[in-house]
């Protein structure tokens, strides 16, 4: 069993595997249900890997995927980055806070960095919130003249205790 890096406080309770049901939507698309899991893994250093996938509701015909760290955090600030196989990059400032006992990670509009075949998304925003062995998440971008509009909404449960 790999430790948990002190310095990550309240982010230790991320680690485990997490699996759940998001919905999306956005101006430019039908709305769709997907199937997510999400991987947050220690390392005995002070982050965590990160992995996301996510499958058509129904179908199990992949949909996304991304991969990361999460660093922190420091000073009621963690950081999250992110590549994507789209072609796309973050680097995302998230407030550590708590919200009746839940720990809530919330980011504020992030300029991607983007690959030069890459869909022209602008920003994301994120939202993380644990509650227990509840994960729910949320993601806001702009892109195609959308501006911060919300994309995506998912809850997850932990399927897979820190190990």
């Amino acid at each position: 069993m790999t430790e948990v890096h002190p310095a990550l406080g309240p982010l230790a309770g991320l680690v485990g595997t997490w699996r759940g049901e998001g919905e999306g939507a956005y101006p430019t698309i039908a709305s769709f249900a997907y199937t997510e899991m999400v991987v947050f893994g220690a390392s005995g250093r002070p982050f965590l890997a990160y992995a996301q996938r996510t499958w058509r509701a129904g179908t199990e015909a992949p949909l996304h995927a991304e991969t990361g760290w999460l660093r922190g955090p420091a000073d009621g600030r963690a950081e999250l980055v992110v590549a994507q196989p789209t072609g796309l990059a973050e680097a995302s400032v998230l407030t550590v806070g708590d919200r009746d006992g839940a720990v809530v990670l919330d980011g504020a509009r992030t300029p991607l960095l983007r690959s030069p075949g890459a869909r022209p998304v602008v920003d994301v925003r994120r939202r993380f919130v644990l509650d227990g062995d509840e994960l729910r998440y949320d993601l806001w971008m702009t892109w195609a003249g959308h501006e911060d509009t919300h994309h995506l909404r998912a809850v997850l449960r932990r399927t897979v205790p820190a190990a």
